[in-house]
């Protein structure tokens, strides 16, 4: 697939769900970025709202901040990533009780990377929960909450082939996961493909697709490659030449972002997932041009 047509009804956002992905801020130039972000999205009233962790679970007490003062301050319904990367069972049942005193309904389980990041080799905690199953068996041990998994389009980079993907992810599903969250991915059919494997394998939860706005191109092509994402070439040839050119680059890439959505809708997706970077902008302009529009925002109505 080389393009995305652009002609769509009117109506369309009355038909979409969106959440949105945050990462916890490093230092206090960071947070007030991350917070005039958040201040931006929560008009369009997503459905929920992602705050990753940390390799290694490094950003535990960042994140722990974070997912607390959108609970505060926000009419927004947070999810808390947790991983099980370096930790004791003990250790992370404990973050999953922190979490779920604070208020916290909603969680996205990963079994994480390592300290050493994407592409190394990845290594159990003797005492830990082994992978992304374990953690969210642990988690149902401790609520009804609602858990979001990860999904790969292309395969998940250390597995072998797509049965032993699926099986892990079915895994999760029967430890009760409630949806799976793709990796970004730039070609739909893939995602399609991908679906329609799943749905053959069992499994039937919902799987919604991460679309990455593309701030910069040359840092999305340089993670794509070490996390096993393909690039098209059509979509390289859309950012050449705007390196030193960021208005049109940005114009470029909500102009991507969109036409990725709409021909997903086409294809009878209704929920997706942004990985915002922090950075509210291109979501702004992609809900906007996909119908999705602020509304009043009246506390406590968060989707729950």
């Amino acid at each position: 697939m080389n393009q995305f047509p652009l002609s769509r009804r009117s109506d369309i956002g009355n038909k979409i769900r969106v959440s949105f992905e945050f990462f916890p801020p490093k230092n206090d130039d960071m947070e007030a970025r991350l917070w005039e972000t958040v201040t931006r999205l929560e008009p369009l009233r997503p459905q929920f709202v992602s705050v990753t962790y940390g390799a290694g679970g490094s950003t535990r007490e960042r994140t722990a901040r974070t997912v607390k003062r959108i609970l505060q301050e926000s009419t927004l319904t947070p999810a808390a990533h947790m991983t099980c990367v370096d930790a004791t069972r003990e250790e992370v049942d404990q973050v999953i009780a922190e979490f779920a005193a604070m208020g916290v309904k909603r969680f996205v389980a990963l079994r994480g990377d390592p300290k050493e990041g994407v592409g190394a080799a990845y290594q159990p905690h003797p005492g830990g929960y082994a992978n992304g199953a374990e953690l969210v068996g642990a988690l149902k041990a401790q609520g009804d909450f609602d858990i979001s998994v990860s999904a790969y389009p292309e395969k998940h980079p250390e597995s072998p082939d797509f049965a032993t993907d699926f099986d892990m992810l079915k895994r999760k599903v029967d430890q009760g996961a409630t949806r799976a969250v793709t990796q970004f991915f730039f070609d739909n059919d893939l995602y399609e493909r991908y679906v329609e494997r799943a749905r053959k394998a069992g499994i039937y939860i919902p799987i919604v697709p991460g679309i990455l706005p593309i701030h910069s191109f040359g840092q999305v092509a340089n993670f794509a490659s070490r996390c096993g994402a393909h690039v098209p070439g059509w979509l390289a040839e859309r950012f050449e030449g705007l390196d030193k050119d960021p208005q049109t680059h940005a114009l470029v890439a909500s102009a991507v972002a969109v036409e990725q959505v709409l021909d997903l809708v086409e294809r009878g997706v209704s929920d997706f997932h942004f990985y915002t970077m922090n950075r509210a902008d291109l979501v702004v302009a992609v809900c906007h041009m996909i119908g999705i529009r602020p509304q009043p925002l009246v506390q406590g109505s968060a989707a729950a």
